[in-house]
This record gives C-alpha cells, structure tokens and sequence, in this order.
C-alpha cells in the first residue's frame, strides 16, 4: 500500500520536502517545515503551478541541492537510509566543486581579468609521498665548480689554492679557516689523538696594526709553531711538546700579483719526527687589502708531504677569477737541512 499523497521528505535531497501524489514523485519541492518527519501539512499543488526548479541559485549560508533521478515511494527502498547517504555523499561532492570553483573566482585581480591559481590538492593513501627539490648550494660555499675539480676557494679573502697530489679539502676539522689537508689521519705519537701529516690554513690578520707582511710573517711563525706541534686546541701535547726548532728559509714571495713575505722553520718534537711550519703573509687583492696569513704545516719524515708542494701551493695561489696572476718569486726556495 502506497501513502497518500502529500509532502515528504525528497529522496535526492533530503534537505527539502517533494509532493507525492500518491502514485509517483512530481517536480514540485519546497522548504520543509520546522515541524517532525512524517507527511507535511499543506495543500497540493495546484495544476498549471509551475515546479519548483531542480537547480537553484546558493544563497548565504544554504547548502548545495544535488538532484538525482527519482527514488521510490516515500518510506520505500528508494526513499531509506541508503538513498540518504547517496544523496549526502553527492551534495558533499557538489559543494566541494562549488569551494574550488569560488577559488578561482576570487583568484582574479582587481581588475578582473584571471590570474593563474593553482586549486588545492588532497593527499590520498595511494598518492605518492612528495618529493622536495634539493637545497641549492650556498653562494659561500668553498667548493669550486666542476671545470676546476683542483682548485679550493678562500671567498674571505678572495682567492683560490691549487690542490696538489694526495690533498683534499678539509673533512671534520675544527678550525673553520683550513684550506686544505693532506688525505688520511693518523694516530699522534703523544696522547693518542688523531693527527694529520699536512694542512694549509688562510685568515685574514685584523687584531694587529702592523700592516707589513715582513713584520707579520716573523711575529707569527712561532705562534704558528706552537698551535701545529706544541698544544692543540684543547690543552693536549699531540707530539710531546716541542723541543728545538730552526729558521731554514724566509724571504720575499710574490703571491697573487702581491708583495709579500715568510719564514719557514724546522721543528723538532719530543716524539715523533717533527715537522716544517711556514707563514707567509701578503696583502688581499679584494676590500681594503687586508695583509692574508697562510700557514702551512708538514709533518717531516717519509709520511710527510713533499716540501715542494709549499712552493707549488704558494706559487699556484690567484685571486679569485684570475687565472693569470700567480706567484713565482720564491717558487725555487727551499728549507736547507
């Protein structure tokens, strides 16, 4: 037995009320009234009345109507609970499209015209996990480009070193102004802790007022000594402290088209064979000329690196993007032993 005819809640969207007529649905629809769920009060549509649209305009705050085809009779398998989540699940899909769709409307500009916008996405389980795009390299990056795979770059200072043979560039060293060491650590011959048989180091000098690369070079080469074989950073004596050393070379040296000087010294160590600690001074090609201090030290013995890179290192050194200005006077100088 059918229901008599009447409002009853609208099988493709619950949220109104549709006339039935007692034998099928009729296209006409209204809002329901605030009073239960069973057949509404009111008159039947009178013949001639135009329908209520199936689509109408959104107004503030209404939700969207989805109308789908025509269900059964009121109470019946086409006007039950499956038929309601039907209808809620589309109405859903229809007011998400409306979101995205208003999304772009207020994309355009005050002008009107659009502009570009990209509609939000939603992750789903069998979406793809995002991939970042790697960080771009840091313009202060020592690390020079791949047409000079030999070449390390002191930006401070504004000049590049040559790596020769059996060097690298510095790997988990505590002092931030190391250009370059030799490859490989071995255990040091005092305390056990890890040393290494060569490294270069470039700083700028700014606690001093001598701007003379002569004066400099000579104030620091024992300061020099000390930190490569008498203490290190935190107090140990990695080769039992040093117990003589000897002046076997200084002299003026041209470095990157500049004036400069050093002083090389032979130092011997209470174990171990001691090593050769140069300082070189010469003033910066880039700023205010700052006088660059570039350290070197090399373990003596068979392990050590061959004094000759001292000289091919400092001959080799250019300002940045100048691959014509190097050193060359004190390129043929050598310790005496």
């Amino acid at each position: 037995m059918t229901p008599p005819p009447g409002w009853y809640r609208d099988p493709s969207a619950p949220h109104q009320e549709r006339w039935w007529d007692g034998t099928a649905w009729t296209e006409h629809r209204r809002a329901p009234e605030p009073v239960g769920y069973g057949p509404a009060v009111g008159q039947a549509p009178q013949a001639g009345q135009p329908p209520t649209p199936m689509y109408q305009p959104l107004q503030p705050g209404q939700a969207a109507t989805v109308p789908l085809s025509s269900g059964g009779a009121p109470g019946g398998p086409g006007g039950g609970g499956r038929g309601k989540a039907v209808a809620l699940t589309a109405a859903a899909a229809v007011l998400v499209a409306a979101i995205v769709t208003g999304v772009f409307v207020l994309g355009e500009d005050d002008g009107g015209s659009p502009r570009t916008q990209t509609p939000p996405v939603t992750a789903t389980a069998t979406d793809p996990a995002p991939v970042s795009d790697p960080p771009s390299p840091s313009p202060t990056a020592s690390a020079p480009s791949a047409d000079d795979p030999a070449l390390v770059e002191d930006q401070l200072n504004g000049v590049t070193f040559p790596l020769p043979d059996g060097w690298v560039r510095p790997k988990y060293v505590a002092e931030d102004d190391v250009m370059m060491t030799t490859d490989g650590t071995y255990d040091c011959p005092a305390d056990g802790s890890v040393c290494r048989h060569g490294l270069v180091v470039s700083r700028t000098v700014t606690a001093n007022a001598e701007s003379s690369p002569t004066v400099l070079a000579q104030q620091d080469i024992e300061d020099a000594a000390d930190d490569a074989y008498d203490r290190d950073l935190i107090g140990n004596k990695p080769f039992g402290g040093i117990e003589s050393h000897e002046e076997v070379a200084s002299g003026p040296v041209a470095v990157a088209g500049r004036a400069g000087y050093y002083v090389r010294w032979r130092v011997q160590t209470a174990k171990g064979p001691g090593g050769y600690v140069q300082s070189m001074v010469f003033p910066s090609t880039v700023g205010t000329e700052s006088p660059i201090l570039v350290r070197y030290v090399f373990d003596a013995g068979e392990d050590g690196p061959p004094l000759a890179d001292m000289d091919t290192i400092t001959k080799g050194i250019r300002p940045i993007g100048d691959a014509d200005t190097g050193g060359g006077v004190g390129s043929g100088i050598g310790p005496t032993d």
